[in-house]
């Protein structure tokens, strides 16, 4: 009997440490839903090669697409193979676009800065330049603070007479309390692109992020395999123009 009395205890004691490590998954460690359109009416997504052949007019024909952030470059010599081909058809189907560079630690600002000149056209109603600035997929180089404001102002100084917009910085959450958080003057005025893909980041009228990348993998029509999707921040006025609806022709 008492065999039996404490096998129910322990089994009771088992029950309730899974009921509890469950009420902790859905409370605390579920993933959060998407974004929603109501909440941000402004979506969009990043691409590069690794996407393959993109049907642009189905992906422009989803609401939650509003924009393209698609790969340009990669340190001082790098270009994605599919740019040029993503650039075009992404304004053929009516999509804001901007165009982004993968920063290397282990280049100088001012060569990947040509880099970006020597392949990004330069035209009206386009997003800023982002720069994706991340240790996943870099070089080993782990530079420090200064040593990383001073290549990203050498890279903005050469980029400045071609493309004059703030640029946008892509970077994690702690790759920013690393790096970014606390030493903004060291660095070039930018706007943020933060990825935080297991919860939505703190935000007080975009004074903490322009874009959240809230997910990497998506599925959307038009694109075959997963893809990252963005949202800007529904009140942020610097991004504001580029996506006003098209005036009807009278």
């Amino acid at each position: 009997m008492r065999g039996a009395v404490k096998a129910t205890i322990v089994g009771l004691v088992t029950l309730a440490a899974a009921c509890a490590a469950f009420i902790l998954y859905k409370t605390e460690m579920a993933p959060f839903r998407s974004p929603s359109l109501e909440d941000f009416p402004v979506q969009g997504i990043d691409v590069s090669h690794h996407q393959g052949e993109i049907d642009w007019r189905k992906v422009a024909a989803l609401p939650n697409v509003r924009f393209a952030i698609i790969k340009a470059t990669e340190g001082g010599d790098f270009r994605d193979r599919r740019f040029a081909e993503n650039w075009r058809q992404a304004k053929d189907a009516g999509l804001v676009r901007g165009a982004y560079h993968f920063f290397t630690f282990c280049r100088p600002g001012r060569d990947q800065a040509r880099n970006v000149i020597a392949t990004v056209p330069r035209e009206e109603g386009t997003l800023p330049i982002a720069v994706d600035i991340e240790f996943h997929g870099n070089c080993d180089k782990v530079p420090t603070v200064d040593e990383l404001a001073g290549e990203l102002n050498a890279f903005m100084d050469g980029i400045r007479g071609t493309f004059p917009q703030k640029p946008i910085f892509y970077v994690t959450q702690d790759f920013r309390d690393r790096y970014l958080k606390g030493n903004e003057p060291l660095f070039p005025e930018h706007y943020l692109w933060l990825r935080s893909i297991s919860r939505e980041p703190e935000q007080e009228g975009c004074k903490e992020w322009s874009i959240w990348q809230f997910a990497d993998n998506g599925i959307l029509d038009g694109i075959e395999g997963p893809v990252d999707l963005n949202v800007l921040c529904p009140s942020e006025a610097g991004f504001s123009h580029l996506f006003a609806p098209v005036a009807a022709n009278n």
